[in-house]
């Protein structure tokens, strides 16, 4: 096997920028959503180990950022967005009561950023979507252990984290990334033969091509297993999720994607499997719950007692795998295609997805319609330039571009959709 650079994520490297004497303080960024308010659950029940020093939130749920600010007593809120600090101020003033010092706030587009690099042991990213690069650069570079649940800034931004991150200064929260990072402990890198990553199959699983055209948003959102926000569970059902997480584990472990199988497995009980090359193949299994990565993220290498619930052997289950329909959901391949481009092919990926999700959502896309115009999106980008010389400007206009375009495919598409309406209610 040829050389090859290092892994980002080992989990037989220990990264300790401060050490670990008393509890190791956390900054959370994202804390109102599914990661974050599991992360301070998991926090709260564990005071003797972890202590969050500041948390970030997009601004959308002021109510929750402020109880989450008392009970955790933090020195530092943040929200992206400016306008509601004033609504967010008087919520704390609520939660504290009269006389008690409020937390500072920090506000506007760069606040999550900010945390990132200030005085902590660990940054918990669970930012979703790319806005979450700037955060994963400034915690690295900061020299925080950096527990990464955004994956888009890992994909958009691959050469950019890799030039940053030290060894072990990466802990994967992905339930399927933690699942590898865990079964990777049991032998040396030389020893792998095959990452399988193993995928739910989202609302639509079983179904053909032909079947998806016509579902709704409610369908694509009624996840069989896991609770998330309306984008990653709308990239569940178009496996995109799934596509993102094989461009994920090349760049944390180093392994080519003709090594990364994906594999549908309803239960969602495996998170993931490392295959060895005696023939061995370890899994991580777990009932689906979140808290069990985010403590291995906050916690590694210490694993943190009743992070989440345990199988009961007691019981009889039936664990089944399928293989991947790749025609009904093309999204892996096509997310193989963009890793190996590299350069700004991910960015351009994911951009363009985020913007065609939306789209969906309001009913300006028919589902089958995301993938057709991501495609066509990555298409017209052609071969990335910026290669290994990739910076952050490079991925901000990549980025612009792919919206932009995904926006004018999107209408022209919601156009040509009602015209069609018009005429056939003309012929009726």
């Amino acid at each position: 096997m040829s050389e090859s650079p290092a892994p980002l994520a080992d989990p037989h490297l220990v990264f300790d920028p401060v050490g670990t004497d008393g509890p190791r303080n956390i900054v959370v960024l994202g804390s109102t959503g599914s990661i974050g308010t599991q992360a301070v659950d998991l926090v709260l029940r564990n005071p003797d180990r972890f202590r969050v020093t500041a948390l970030s939130a997009a601004g959308g749920r002021v109510a929750l950022l402020a109880e989450q600010a008392r009970r955790l007593r933090v020195r530092t809120v943040a929200v992206a967005r400016e306008d509601v600090v004033p609504a967010l101020r008087e919520a704390l003033r609520e939660e504290y009561g009269a006389g008690e010092p409020l937390p500072d706030i920090l506000a506007g587009p760069d606040a999550a950023t900010e945390l990132a690099a200030s005085d902590c042991h660990t940054v918990l990213n669970g930012i979703t979507g790319s806005i979450g690069l700037a955060p994963t650069l400034a915690a690295l570079e900061a020299g925080r252990t950096l527990a990464l649940a955004n994956k888009e800034s890992l994909i958009v931004g691959g050469p950019l984290v890799k030039a940053l991150a030290k060894p072990g200064q990466i802990i994967p929260v992905d339930s399927e990334h933690a699942a590898l990072f865990q079964a990777l402990a049991a032998g040396t890198r030389a020893d792998v033969r095959k990452l399988v990553v193993t995928a739910s199959g989202g609302p639509f699983r079983g179904r053909t091509k032909a079947d998806l055209a016509d579902v709704t948003p409610a369908d694509a959102l009624a996840h069989p297993t896991w609770a998330m926000g309306p984008v990653i569970t709308v990239n569940s059902a178009t496996l995109v999720n799934k596509g993102l997480e094989v461009i994920e584990a090349h760049l944390l472990y180093d392994i080519p994607f003709d090594r990364i199988e994906v594999v549908v497995h309803p239960q969602s009980y495996v998170h993931s499997m490392v295959e060895f090359t005696d023939g061995s193949t370890l899994a991580q299994a777990t009932p689906p719950d979140m808290r069990g990565p985010i403590a291995i993220g906050i916690g590694w290498p210490e694993r943190i007692p009743d992070a989440a619930p345990a199988f009961d052997w007691s019981k009889a289950s039936t664990w089944e795998f399928f293989p991947l329909d790749t025609e009904a959901f093309p999204s892996v391949g096509l997310a193989r295609h963009v890793g190996e481009l590299a350069g700004t092919a991910p960015a351009v990926f994911n951009a363009a997805n985020e913007e065609c999700v939306d789209a969906f959502l309001a009913g300006a896309l028919p589902f089958t319609g995301i993938m057709e115009t991501v495609t066509q999106v990555v298409a017209e980008h052609g071969t990335p330039s910026a290669g290994t010389s990739l910076t952050v400007a490079d991925v901000l206009e990549a980025e612009t571009w792919a919206r932009a375009r995904a926006r004018e495919l999107t209408a022209t598409t919601t156009s040509s959709a009602t015209r069609n309406q018009t005429t056939a209610e003309a012929r009726a």
